[in-house]
């Protein structure tokens, strides 16, 4: 499975966002991005990261963080999380699994004891030239963004 380690460039995108439109990871350069990877849309802890990361926006955008979020889910269904929660950034759908795959977000991982096949929930955090600088797999939704504060230091 692929492991994306800090110092690598992250790998290409270009996915279709919550209303249909083409987002690419170039369209994000000269900023820098979190780019994270959830397992699915309306779920309790899903949700959960994705208001916690709309409530934190304005402290992430002026740090010049850029925030997108990826999901094996339809795009229908993106649409309808981003109405339901207000979500003011871009959801992207990954139906095929090839981004959460090239990304190293797909595959084995423990779920209550079992071993079993599906989306590691992982953060990115990219710099201006869409390098990473760090890479967080199998994190929690819960205290995410207080921990991503941490390393960071965007809020204030």
């Amino acid at each position: 499975m692929t492991h994306l380690e800090p110092g690598m460039p992250a790998p290409e995108f270009t996915l279709p966002d919550q209303d249909g439109a083409s987002v690419s990871l170039a369209d994000l350069r000269g900023r820098k991005a979190i780019v994270y990877f959830y397992p699915e849309a309306m779920t309790v802890a899903c949700k959960q990261q994705a208001c916690d990361f709309r409530d934190r926006l304005p402290d992430l955008s002026s740090h010049g963080y850029a925030v997108v979020g990826i999901s094996r889910d339809p795009v229908e269904k993106l649409a309808r999380a981003r109405d339901l929660d207000g979500i003011t950034f871009p959801l992207l759908s990954d139906e095929d699994l090839a981004v959460h795959r090239a990304w190293g977000t797909f595959g084995e991982k423990n779920s209550y004891g079992r071993i079993v096949e599906g989306v590691r929930r992982s953060t990115f955090v990219l710099d201006e030239e869409g390098v990473i600088t760090h890479a967080f797999y199998n994190t929690k939704a819960k205290g995410h963004l207080e921990m991503l504060d941490k390393r960071l230091g965007f809020s204030g």
